[in-house]
């Protein structure tokens, strides 16, 4: 009998399958294309819409609980139009928010409609406590092109950086958090340009070439991680080396981890887990830093252009752009926001 119960358990224990993650709806936004989403460490959640398309209501949003969302930090920061003058307390073309500690950073491309900057591109840094700005950090001339399209970026308190994809004009931008100086590696480098022209979808191939674009922060070993939107390609630079300034130890020391799916933004957790989509698949997969092994996390309908990832408390938040799909009229189309569990 005791040996029999024993294989009992045996065979529960082996035909026990994983729980099938579910994919938990947070906010959804009717003709409003979210790319950008960040949770603050209080639970405070912030997202973005790029100024792609005419008929942006908000740039920069913060999210209840509830789902309904309020201008943030307030309608004036907001209300910039095409044609308006531009000035420094005005959101032209928001492309991503990073909340760090007590700060959301928010990212200006000031290339709105992808028709080149007009005005150099700007991290806009507000205390989350007061909603007041604090500092704002301007790329220097050297440090961006007409065409650039400064992406996402990552802070690293330990070197007191501030790391920035550029995935319109290829290159890695980095900001001195202190002196607000700015500089430009890895331009046009193997490593950050695009390695093909599309994706390609069940509704049919994406035509569009988008350099470094997916950035991740490793704090526990000092390394960027950095991938090109359409492109299979994963890289990684040891923050040491890119703080030197010096563009051919830089170079030199720029490693291929992996070969990919193609992503757009990517996160690091605490384990050492790297979060990056597979944008022509409707999945999110999970690559093991430490031992190169790439897993998928979530697949569906409901994973619709994973665009930029988040992480509080065990729970992953991540937008669903549906960039494929945005073509022409989206008065119609709706955008979200979910999350999942991840451990």
């Amino acid at each position: 009998m005791r040996n029999i119960l024993i294989l009992i358990l045996i065979s529960g224990i082996w035909s026990c399958k994983p729980e099938k993650i579910q994919v938990q709806n947070f906010a959804t936004f009717t003709s409003q294309q979210v790319t950008g989403v960040t949770v603050s460490d209080k639970g405070r959640v912030f997202a973005n819409f790029p100024r792609w398309r005419e008929g942006v209501k908000h740039s920069v949003i913060e999210v209840s609980e509830k789902g309904t969302s309020t201008a943030y930090p307030d309608q004036e920061w907001n209300n910039w139009k095409m044609g308006k003058t531009v000035s420094d307390s005005v959101f032209v073309a928001i492309q991503s928010v990073v909340a760090f500690e007590n700060i959301l950073y928010v990212l200006d491309t000031r290339n709105p409609l992808f028709k080149g900057v007009i005005d150099s591109p700007r991290v806009f840094a507000f205390d989350l406590s007061s909603g007041q700005l604090i500092k704002t950090y301007m790329l220097s001339k050297e440090s961006f092109h007409k065409d650039s399209y400064i992406n996402d970026l990552r802070v690293d308190k330990k070197n007191g950086k501030i790391y920035f994809t550029d995935s319109g004009h290829a290159g890695i931008v980095v900001v001195d958090i202190k002196s607000g100086k700015s500089f430009r590696v890895l331009d046009n480098h193997p490593s950050t340009l695009a390695d093909t022209d599309h994706l390609t979808f069940n509704n049919g191939v994406w035509k569009n070439t988008v350099h470094s674009d997916g950035i991740a922060l490793d704090t526990q070993n000092d390394m960027l991680y950095f991938h090109a939107l359409t492109g299979y390609n994963l890289y990684a630079l040891s923050t040491k080396k890119l703080i030197t300034e010096n563009n051919k130890e830089i170079e030199e020391s720029v490693k291929l981890i992996a070969k990919t799916s193609a992503p757009d933004g990517m996160i690091i957790d605490s384990s050492g887990n790297l979060f990056f989509a597979d944008l022509e698949n409707k999945k999110i997969m999970k690559l093991d830093i430490s031992s190169g092994k790439i897993s998928v996390v979530v697949e569906g309908e409901k994973i619709k252009w994973a665009d930029t990832f988040s992480i509080y408390k065990d729970e992953l938040y991540f937008t669903n752009s549906r960039i494929n799909e945005a073509k022409g009229d989206i008065s119609e189309m709706e955008f979200s926001i979910n999350k999942i569990k991840i451990n």
